[in-house]
């Protein structure tokens, strides 16, 4: 007897459809049309772009903050003070005007970075989400100047720049730049 050919997703044994469309059909023991296992994996790209461009819009938000208001006048969470302290309770030595990719990344790094925002949890909203992070916080987000990291990080790291005045060269820049524009406007310059 040669073997049977079966359509493609059809399973022999049960005379059906086989794994190809995601849900199991409860009553027939085999998934049901509609679902396919591929559209996670469709869907994924158009998730990551959305992220792309969430990120990238909080990330402009966040330095045209910077850059009309003087940074150490900002508060970027309810629980600023905390979140520095316990920052710079852990982080010590850590450099936050001028970041090393490996403080944030590194296997070391990751494990003394997980307790700290994990204290977050349930305190600062969507704390793990991820986020774009200036590495020169003298300078834009560029692709050579941005690294991704987790809110948390990005908050205690931007807290902790405005409170030691890391982020001042940004605001005295682009104020400097906006009053020479007025200067030059009404013929003063």
């Amino acid at each position: 007897m040669s073997p049977r050919v079966t359509p493609r997703g059809e399973n022999p044994q049960k005379g059906g459809e086989g794994p190809q469309n995601g849900k199991r059909d409860p009553r027939r023991g085999r998934l049901s049309p509609g679902v396919s296992q591929l559209s996670p994996l469709r869907v994924q790209p158009r998730l990551e772009l959305a992220w792309a461009i969430k990120a990238h819009q909080h990330a402009q938000v966040y330095f045209n903050l910077i850059s009309s208001v003087d940074p150490k006048f900002l508060n970027l969470t309810k629980v600023d003070d905390r979140i520095y302290e316990e920052f710079r309770r852990s982080f010590r030595d850590l450099r936050v005007d001028l970041l090393d990719p490996e403080e944030l990344k590194s296997e070391p790094a990751k494990a003394k970075w997980r307790p700290f925002c994990l204290r977050f949890e349930g305190v600062v909203e969507d704390f793990n989400y991820g986020t774009l992070l200036r590495l020169d916080s003298r300078r834009e987000y560029t692709e050579e100047n941005t690294i991704f990291a987790t809110r948390i990080q990005f908050f205690a790291i931007e807290i902790a720049r405005n409170r030691e005045g890391c982020n001042d060269a940004v605001f005295r820049r682009e104020n400097r730049d906006e009053d020479r524009d007025k200067d030059q406007e009404f013929g003063k310059g």
